[in-house]
């Protein structure tokens, strides 16, 4: 058989089996845990208040538990933004989840050892550094809002962070992009970024001259480098709330008016706005291309959770007051936009099928009312 008929039989076989691969009945799934898999016809909650933010926090609480008890292993789509976000909201919702924290110290590496560059496609990367990145980040955001104090893990695992910094300071995206977290190397430097900031006392006790090194790599590619799309350029906005220093007020104000120059209407902002498609990432898949450039609304694209949520968070961390339009108009299609279930609900740029980016966006719209005071008035009228 010759070689090109070989690999037509192949492609065939691969493709009769995806078909016939049952679609996933549900979310996350894990013992008593069923979570359904979330869809654009959900029913919209009755009301928004204090009893639909606290199914928000449920419904995190269930993707986290599950993907530690069946999966196992830190992500940038459920316990990672479980674990970073989460933490902060104690006395609203009660404790983080204890489980899953041990399950991201139990992946600390018992020894940091220095990692090879590896290179794929003629790009240079490290091997696992976004979870890496993620793990810190998750530690780091324990140790600040819950013991109060850097934890061992927490600093072997910023160290092991470190021996995946690429020459140039950046934190490098690789993979398959995952819109939003898997997408730019700013992106996800920003992130180490935010570790390294919250980890009690991490930063101003640094005496490793090596690890003040990397450091000051990792900022200087945050100051200079240049962005890859607007949605890098927003976010330097972010960067200016965790390393004030390393934004110009110019760039902020150009940031904060290009932010607000996209919102949309209906009071909403979109993500798809914010990138050309081939923008996001060194190389994009024909597999998310395809879904993209297939969505109902690719011509004209309508406001989206996920984007909704992150420009109110930026937009408060900003220091643009809760009563500014802008900030109203955005809650208000929060608001508007939460599901029976708690969520809210956002179509996956990535495979489409499991719909991770709905857990993404709730996280940040329970920040985004978090940051705008109405987690504590919610939590101050559900007591008896």
């Amino acid at each position: 058989m010759k070689s090109a008929e070989f690999l037509a039989l192949l492609l065939f076989a691969f493709t009769a089996s995806a078909a016939d691969k049952p679609k996933p009945a549900f979310q996350y799934q894990s013992g008593d845990i069923r979570v359904s898999i979330p869809t654009a016809d959900e029913p919209r909650v009755k009301q928004f208040g204090p009893a639909s933010l606290k199914l928000a926090a449920k419904y995190l609480e269930d993707g986290a538990l599950t993907w530690v008890r069946e999966k196992s292993c830190v992500n940038c789509h459920t316990t990672g933004p479980y674990l970073a976000e989460r933490t902060a909201w104690t006395k609203q919702f009660g404790p983080a989840s204890a489980e899953v924290h041990k399950d991201f110290v139990g992946s600390v590496p018992k020894e940091v050892k220095p990692v090879k560059e590896t290179e794929t496609r003629g790009h240079k990367h490290y091997p696992s550094t976004f979870y890496s990145v993620w793990r810190s980040l998750g530690l780091a955001e324990w140790d600040k809002n819950i013991t109060g104090k850097l934890s061992e893990p927490t600093e072997r695992s910023l160290r092991d962070l470190f021996e995946r910094q690429s020459e140039n300071g950046a934190f490098v995206s690789h993979g398959e992009v995952e819109i939003p977290h898997i997408t730019t190397d700013y992106e996800l430097s920003l992130q180490a970024a935010r570790a390294i900031t919250a980890a009690p006392g991490w930063l101003a006790g640094l005496k490793d001259e090596s690890l003040k090194s990397r450091v000051a790599k990792l900022k200087d590619y945050l100051r200079t480098g240049a962005p890859k799309n607007d949605f890098d350029r927003v976010l330097k906005l972010q960067l200016a709330h965790y390393l004030s220093e390393l934004v110009l007020p110019a760039e902020r104000d150009a940031a904060l008016k290009l932010l607000s120059a996209k919102q949309h209407p209906d009071g909403g902002w979109c993500i798809r706005d914010f990138s050309a498609l081939n923008d996001w990432h060194f190389e994009m898949s024909t597999t998310v291309v395809n879904l993209i450039k297939g969505l109902p609304d690719a011509a004209n694209p309508g406001s989206d959770a996920y984007m909704t949520a992150i420009a109110v968070v930026l937009l408060r961390q900003s220091n643009v007051p809760t009563s500014d339009s802008r900030v109203q108009r955005g809650l208000a299609w929060l608001r508007r936009e939460q599901r029976e279930t708690g969520r809210w609900w956002m179509h996956s740029l990535y495979r489409g099928n499991y719909h991770y980016i709905t857990y993404i966006a709730t996280a940040q719209a329970v920040k985004a009312f978090d940051l705008c005071g109405e987690l504590t008035i919610a939590s101050e009228e559900s007591r008896p």
